[in-house]
């Protein structure tokens, strides 16, 4: 799964490693990025790719109340085309959200282990996503929300965590971003398009904890 991540990079560097034409968003660092909080997304708008804060926890546009989400972070790559909460938005709400590492936790008993996961250049990446908007019946704007898929972990990442998020290449974006797009081979993605190589490193048990939030926390345990 997919519960917590890292975000530092500043806009700059977002701009250089992914398709942004339009920011509508400020860039600033998060060290414990967690569930129901807004983390930044690229998604398609008419022909821009453009920058913007969702709401991290997908909201169904026929759910009766926003708070479904919180069950709604992850969405798996098996039944992603399937589940009623995912299928419209995979057909065609589909982004990407940057991110410079994610946590898991090793270990089978308490305490666990909290460890970040990166890239082996630790470079931003992006995690494949979808979004939906939920606009019901008297609200007073409407809630735009995502979700990260993910899969079964490859071997770098197995001793840790048997799931892990679904990172995508540089060359998958485009295709992940056209809404015109419908049909996405998830088996032929998940077979050459996504990271399988990673660098895991124990952090500080500190970020078992959504107040902490600084740069402490990625630095060795």
């Amino acid at each position: 799964m997919c519960g917590r991540f890292v975000g530092f990079s500043n806009l700059d560097a977002l701009q250089l490693y992914f398709p942004i034409d339009r920011v509508e968003a400020e860039a600033s660092p998060n060290y414990n990025v967690a569930p129901t909080q807004t983390v930044l997304a690229i998604l398609r708008e008419g022909r821009e790719n453009v920058l913007r804060r969702l709401h991290w926890g997908l909201v169904p546009f026929w759910a009766r109340e926003a708070s479904i989400g919180s069950r709604m972070i992850n969405a798996r790559v098996e039944t992603v085309s399937a589940k009623p909460a995912f299928r419209a938005a995979f057909r065609k709400r589909r982004c990407l959200i940057p991110a410079d590492g994610f946590y898991e936790w090793k270990g089978e008993k308490s305490p666990k282990q909290p460890m970040l996961i990166t890239l082996p250049d630790e470079t931003p990446f992006a995690f494949a996503g979808l979004w939906e908007i939920w606009d019901p019946k008297g609200a007073t704007a409407p809630l735009v929300s995502c979700t990260i898929l993910t899969t079964a972990s490859s071997p770098a990442l197995r001793e840790i965590h048997h799931r892990m998020p679904v990172i995508l290449k540089p060359q998958a974006f485009g295709d992940w971003l056209d809404p015109e797009r419908q049909e996405i081979d998830l088996e032929a993605l998940l077979a050459g398009m996504v990271h399988t190589e990673f660098k895991a490193r124990p952090v500080s048990p500190a970020v078992n904890s959504t107040r902490n939030n600084s740069a402490e926390l990625i630095g060795s345990s």
